[in-house]
């Protein structure tokens, strides 16, 4: 069973929200606010508490700026510091107390945003100049973020497609069509499925998006999957309706006699080192290994390692692979699969008791005398395979049709 986290979008998503609906999902501050406490930044307060939005009730997380109960000198000096560049932003993420990873994710959730930016500006990256994202409320957003993931840790996440509303937005720039291009050139590039509603107003902020586009591995959720913990985080803005983003830690459920084909291509591994491989599938309880011939690039001759096995099977299967072979990758899908029924029979032959395999399915029916029980009693009774097999087979057909 695999774990994912799913971000549904059907509100939308902004930064405030997204940190809010993880908030929720963990159920305590105590490691966010020491990060926030940690911030070289100074000049903001936040606050986070459980609020309605039409009657439906999430949690929310207000930033407030300082700056704007102070006279208009530090205003205006506090408004100079907003305009930061990127390399100003990935300064206050290196100081501020975080794990590498979640260093990293902030970093790229920037970066995301700076080049959409950029990108819609016409400028390079180095110049854009943070109006509304370097404010801030928004670096307080994208940290939150990279540390509540971080505290999460669940590599899989689900963003299937975000809901947008239309109309025009008033910024820095004067008056911008929804979905702003920030956001349109960030959906362009990391292919966020965008949905448009007639609600008024912008549902999808730069920021909401480009954490979206930092995080997703997939847009597609599980056929059937159960769902062990809901966060809901609350939207600020008022579009007539509930304005809330839910996150879900979900778990894909398969079926018990779901299987999987398990395949690798491997062009280094010694004879030796591939038998041992196989040994220790069949341990682990493979249903079956094979390997075929193939040839792979530089027209090297190499195997194909092909393993069914039980979905349940799949990580301890890959765990084998990437630990007694030399492949760095492999492909896994579910099949399906028919099987006739099967039952034992055990039949008394002139060489002694042989057990054989009754196979059928609909009106088709099939005896295989199995192959070590008639070793054994071929040797035994010092006949050759084939005269115990023949007889045993032609018994249990006799007998069955009796």
């Amino acid at each position: 069973m695999t774990k994912y986290l799913y971000l549904e979008g059907a509100c939308g998503i902004s930064g405030d929200m997204l940190v809010a609906a993880l908030v929720d999902l963990i159920g305590n501050t105590e490691k966010l606010d020491n990060i926030l406490k940690s911030l070289s930044i100074k000049g903001f307060k936040y606050n986070i508490g459980q609020k309605s939005s039409y009657s439906i009730k999430g949690c929310d997380f207000d930033v407030r700026l300082e700056h704007h109960e102070h006279h208009h000198e530090e205003h205006y000096h506090e408004h100079h510091h907003e305009h930061r560049h990127l390399s100003d932003v990935y300064e206050i993420i290196e100081q501020a107390d975080l794990s590498a990873k979640a260093q990293e994710l902030a970093k790229k959730i920037f970066f995301i945003v700076a080049e959409a930016e950029a990108k819609a500006h016409g400028c390079p990256i180095e110049e854009v100049h943070f109006h509304e994202v370097g404010a801030i409320d928004s670096i307080v957003d994208i940290i939150s973020i990279a540390a509540l993931l971080d505290e999460i840790n669940i590599k899989n996440v689900i963003v299937k497609g975000l809901s947008e509303g239309e109309g025009f937005i008033t910024c820095q720039h004067g008056q911008l069509p929804i979905p702003v291009p920030a956001v349109v050139n960030i959906a362009e590039k990391y292919a966020i499925t965008l949905r448009p509603t007639n609600t008024k107003g912008e549902m999808v902020t730069p920021t909401g998006i480009a954490a979206a586009a930092a995080i997703k591995t997939s847009d597609k959720l599980p056929s059937s999957y159960k769902i062990i913990k809901t966060g809901i985080g609350l939207g600020k803005r008022d579009f007539g309706h509930a304005n809330f983003l839910r996150a879900m830690i979900i778990e894909d459920e398969i079926a018990e006699d779901q299987i999987y084909i398990i395949e690798t291509n491997i062009d280094d591994s010694t004879p030796e080192e591939l038998g041992l491989a196989m040994e220790k599938l069949f341990r682990a309880g493979a249903a079956d290994v094979h390997f075929e011939p193939c040839f792979m690039k530089k027209n090297r001759p190499a195997y194909i390692l092909r393993i069914i096995c039980q979905a349940k099977l799949v990580t301890q299967m890959e765990d084998i692979i990437f630990r007694h072979t030399s492949s760095i990758g492999l492909r896994k899908y579910p099949v399906e699969r028919r099987c006739m029924e099967r039952e034992i029979i055990n039949i008394e032959t002139s060489a002694g008791e042989v057990k054989v395999k009754k196979c059928f399915i609909d009106d088709i029916v099939r005896y295989n005398p199995e192959y070590e029980s008639v070793k054994e009693a071929a040797e035994k009774a010092g006949k050759t395979f084939r005269e115990v097999f023949d007889e045993a087979r032609h018994l249990a057909q006799r007998k069955d049709n009796a």
